[in-house]
């Protein structure tokens, strides 16, 4: 029985865990995002979903999940791998850090020290070599005989002990790893063979048999997921205040998408009633899909997606949704292992026409 990813494409591979692809997941994700933002004003789960069905599925993974969402709100951007990748090959030169400005927190992104291998920077403090020079995930600073700052691979071994099953997370080996410090100190050890280059973090939690996704089900993921990222830019319109969730530019896209009345209200909606409100109110979903696409199009700011920019996405919907490896791997049209914006707004049903990166913003 296969319990985890493959490591191919973009994501974790044919059959995983099924569990329950209903609107409610996509509801549930929101309610309990915002429940967390202790935002003046804002409203408890319970006000979005009194009973949310998927709170059992969702427990053992909360407290880092939810955590992680959190530091994303404060409108942190993610840092990524340095050097452009391949959706199936990580890349591991060093170089110097690139500040980027800070654009509209992304609430599917995740802090980088979960998934993606932070940078070296070559700023040195004269007393302690170390003290600022910062290694990628799975790495640690040494000095050599000259006291200058390297970084070589942690040992695995030295990584703090996992205070619970929630700080677990699964590898495209389909292993199971204490947490992500293990991973990627792992994965640091394998640099330069066959299985190291492959390896990747799958998904938050232990591994576990996930359902093949159907053709039916392929077909229902960008139904919820749409109205989902509808719902999300309109919640943090409506918590932002000074919280900076968005940026300027944002707010004006999203005003009128809340400001229409014809606008259906986040629920737990049918997939036929999600279907006839794409089709009549269309153009209130063409500004969240550019949204999410240029939250994820960070490192480098290509107008193409990678594995390592995908992550921050898939890792926490794998294990509620089974269908968003193989939805992942079908918006790379062309199999090139990149996804570019118009393939990733084909996936979400925006017409050719309406493709346009100057929404990017």
């Amino acid at each position: 029985m296969q319990t985890g990813g493959d490591g191919r494409g973009l994501g974790d591979g044919g059959g995983k865990s099924h569990v329950h692809t209903g609107t409610s997941h996509w509801k549930c994700l929101l309610s309990k995002l915002v429940s967390q933002l202790d935002l003046p004003g804002a409203p408890h789960t319970a006000d979005f979903s009194p009973h949310c069905p998927c709170s059992a599925k969702l427990k053992s993974l909360k407290m880092r999940v939810w955590i992680v969402f959190l530091l994303c709100l404060a409108g942190h951007a993610i840092a990524a791998p340095t050097e452009e990748e391949p959706l199936v090959e990580e890349l591991v030169t060093e170089e110097a850090v690139v500040e980027e400005p800070e654009v509209g927190a992304n609430p599917v992104q995740v802090e980088v020290g979960e998934f993606d291998e932070a940078i070296e920077v070559d700023d040195v403090a004269a007393e302690n070599p170390c003290l600022n020079y910062h290694c990628k995930k799975g790495k640690v600073c040494e000095v050599d005989e000259s006291n200058t700052p390297l970084c070589v691979c942690q040992d695995p071994s030295t990584c703090p002990p996992a205070e619970g099953e929630f700080e677990h997370v699964c590898g495209t080996d389909n292993k199971t790893y204490d947490s992500s410090c293990h991973f990627f100190a792992t994965k640091c050890t394998l640099e330069g063979t066959k299985k190291g280059h492959k390896l990747h973090l799958d998904y938050i939690g232990p591994c576990k048999y996930i359902e093949p996704c159907l053709d039916t089900e392929l077909n229902e993921f960008p139904l919820r997921m749409r109205d989902w990222l509808k719902n999300v830019l309109v919640t943090l319109y409506e918590r932002d205040e000074d919280n900076n969730l968005l940026t300027e530019k944002q707010k004006l896209r999203v005003k009128k998408i809340y400001e229409n009345e014809k606008r259906l209200q986040a629920g737990d909606h049918s997939l036929d009633l999600l279907a006839r409100d794409f089709k009549k109110n269309y153009n209130m979903f063409i500004f969240p899909v550019h949204w999410q696409f240029g939250q994820l199009d960070q490192h480098p700011v290509d107008g193409y997606l990678t594995h390592s920019e995908l992550a921050p996405l898939r890792a926490p919907l794998i294990p509620m949704e089974h269908c968003t490896t193989r939805f992942f791997e079908t918006c790379d049209a062309d199999g090139d292992k990149y996804i570019a914006l118009e393939e990733w707004a084909s996936c979400f049903g925006i017409k050719e026409q309406d493709v346009d990166k100057d929404l990017i913003i």
